[in-house]
């Protein structure tokens, strides 16, 4: 696996770092979610505070945090065949109740109702696009009660969709050899919004709702298209779902490809009111996917629509591409229930938050690379780390990352525990436990 790079801080922050970064390689349940210590010499309280002033430091800045991220991206990106990667936009709530142990948070927003409190997470999350393995996280912003915090040098608190041309217009700052493809789910669905990130020179792949555009002359919707072309039996089959399942399930996709136009005009709101905001016309690939079972029966449907260039991708890899943006889901799931438990964190500021989501984060790239990791040496290892974490896993999947995060776990305190305790102390300590039947 690839060396974590070293942060732009000074030594002793930049040991601290290395230290929280193995912290996290743990799968914790709910009720343990704090910064874990591993047995050495020091003491658990004393890491705890070590990790308490690290989260609380000044100079431990968020675009700080992100460049060791940025630096894996870059190498990972690199190494990957695709002339492009996927950089994959998304938003998830943190809830945090304040009746609920997290009374000392301060800085918590009120999200959707009066109940619905936390933060939310805005992520840009870097994509093979070879075989959609999660990369690095590119950019977070966490938006708080105070302001949006940034791992750029600045943002301000707008709607999700305002969010994705500055994102895209400090991507080209990254240092990427490669240009991006920005996928995004059907929330990005707007006219205007193309037109920007159309003009800025940026490519994109959006799920589309059910619009009306122009098609071979004439005016439609995109289902009209869609059923003219099932009729027309242009579906193709493109293989199994890149190696994976649909919900659990084999399944096959099928897609088919067409041009539309754009020409109607935005809407935007201004002042609470509707207003119509005419432009050029806008030629884009539509893109559509069927997900199928055995037996044919249709389990998903997509309706995308890109401007990326047919050298750059042909449609099946186009399909695979969006099939591919629920790696994002995966990433805040192994943030929150199935691996670091974030919404349980108990740090009281978001600021504080965001430091430690930045440390988790570069754990999850690192389980990330050796479960991506096929040779037979890594292999071996992966399965010995399932045995360690205790998890049951599916016969098709020998290695899942939670499995791995936990396995990382037990392994790292043994090694530490045999720095400072003899193997031959140990064996007689589990001597004096008697499992054996007596009489």
């Amino acid at each position: 696996m690839q060396r974590i790079a070293l942060l732009p801080l000074e030594r002793r922050l930049q040991l601290r770092y290395h230290k929280m970064v193995s912290a996290h390689l743990r799968s914790v349940p709910a009720l343990v979610a704090g910064v874990a210590s591993l047995p050495d010499k020091g003491t658990a309280f004393a890491a705890t505070q070590a990790a308490w002033r690290f989260l609380n430091n000044d100079r431990v800045t968020l675009t700080a945090l992100v460049e060791p991220l940025r630096a894996v991206g870059r190498d990972r990106a690199n190494a990957t065949t695709s002339p492009f990667v996927m950089l994959v936009h998304d938003w998830s709530k943190l809830t945090y109740h304040p009746g609920r142990s997290h009374s000392g948070k301060q800085d918590l927003v009120q999200l959707t109702h009066s109940t619905d409190v936390g933060y939310e997470l805005t992520t840009a999350l870097l994509v093979s696009a070879d075989d959609g393995s999660p990369l690095a996280p590119m950019e977070l912003h966490c938006l708080t009660n105070d302001g949006v915090l940034s791992t750029r040098a600045w943002t301000r608190a707008v709607g999700h969709l305002e969010q994705v041309l500055p994102t895209m217009t400090a991507s080209l700052t990254w240092g990427l050899a490669k240009p991006l493809l920005h996928v995004i789910d059907r929330e990005a669905d707007s006219v205007g919004h193309y037109r920007r990130w159309h003009k800025a020179g940026h490519k994109f792949l959006v799920r589309a709702d059910d619009r009306r555009v122009r098609w071979n002359g004439k005016r439609c919707r995109l289902s009209d298209i869609r059923r003219d072309l099932g009729r027309g039996r242009h579906f193709q089959q493109a293989g199994e779902t890149g190696g994976a399942s649909y919900q659990g399930k084999p399944a096959t996709l099928f897609i088919a490809e067409t041009e539309v136009v754009l020409d109607r005009p935005a809407k935007k709101k201004i002042d609470g009111q509707s207003v119509e905001v005419p432009g050029s016309p806008l030629t884009l690939r539509y893109i559509l996917v069927q997900v199928r079972n055995d037996q044919g029966k249709c389990l998903a449907e997509w309706m995308l629509l890109s401007n990326a260039p047919r050298d750059w991708a042909t449609t099946e890899q186009l399909a695979r591409c969006y099939y591919w943006r629920w790696r994002i889901e995966s990433f805040f799931k192994l943030l929150k229930s199935h691996g670091q438990q974030l919404e349980q964190w108990q740090q009281e500021s978001g600021l504080a938050i965001v430091r430690r989501i930045l440390v988790a984060a570069m754990a999850c790239v690192v389980v990330w690379q050796l479960d991506h990791d096929a040779s037979p040496e890594a292999m071996k290892f992966k399965d010995a780390l399932v045995r360690l974490s205790g998890r049951q896993v599916k016969k098709k999947k020998r290695h899942t990352a939670p499995a791995l995060l936990a396995g990382l776990w037990v392994l790292l305190s043994m090694l530490a525990l045999l720095e400072h305790t003899d193997l031959k102390e140990l064996k007689t300590f589990a001597a004096q436990l008697s499992f054996t039947p007596t009489g």
